[in-house]
């Protein structure tokens, strides 16, 4: 059996000053590739399109649109300029006490869409759960999520949860604290 994406993405992975960094992942192109068809292999026949969270999840979740022939659907947190009308939504707090504003072009959704939401962390479900609202306002419906680390474990509101790794087959980090 060859080396999978797991290997690849346990192999680049470090924690920096407590952080997780996974950025390597992106500059190495085989494991970049290896990590998106991991994510999107169990949704191939689900999903009319992606969405992604910036900026890890507009990496991630744009190629994983192109791997799965739909479109991509960009949410954007609240700074920036995003022309159109637009559905928002504010996360509950993040593993830092942090509320985000998320929002999504309404233009981006058809009814009936089944989207896939591809991002590299789920801990705290926050702003997966934010974006399942701003695609079901659009009566759209939220296929799952397909991540690289998974911390949060199941959560059935969210639909299937697909990840690489969980956050405790991490390697160890230094004493600070683990966060993404």
């Amino acid at each position: 059996m060859g080396t999978t994406a797991r290997d690849l993405l346990l192999q680049r992975f470090a924690w920096i000053d407590g952080h997780a960094d996974i950025w390597p992942v992106f500059r190495d192109p085989v494991a970049f590739d290896a990590v998106i068809s991991e994510l999107v292999e169990p949704f191939r026949t689900e999903v009319t399109a992606v969405c992604g969270i910036e900026s890890r999840g507009f990496l991630l979740g744009g190629a994983a649109a192109l791997r799965l022939g739909v479109g991509f659907i960009p949410v954007r947190k609240a700074a920036g300029i995003f022309p159109g009308e637009k559905t928002i939504r504010q996360t509950a707090p993040d593993y830092r006490g942090i509320r985000h504003t998320l929002r999504i072009q309404r233009a981006s959704l058809n009814p009936n869409d089944r989207v896939l939401l591809v991002d590299d962390w789920i801990e705290t479900g926050s702003q997966a759960l934010a974006v399942r609202e701003l695609i079901t306002a659009q009566n759209a419906h939220l296929t799952g999520c397909a991540v690289i680390v998974d911390q949060m474990g199941a959560h059935p509101v969210l639909g299937t949860v697909h990840a690489l790794v969980t956050s405790d087959e991490l390697p160890p980090s230094t004493p600070s604290a683990q966060r993404p």
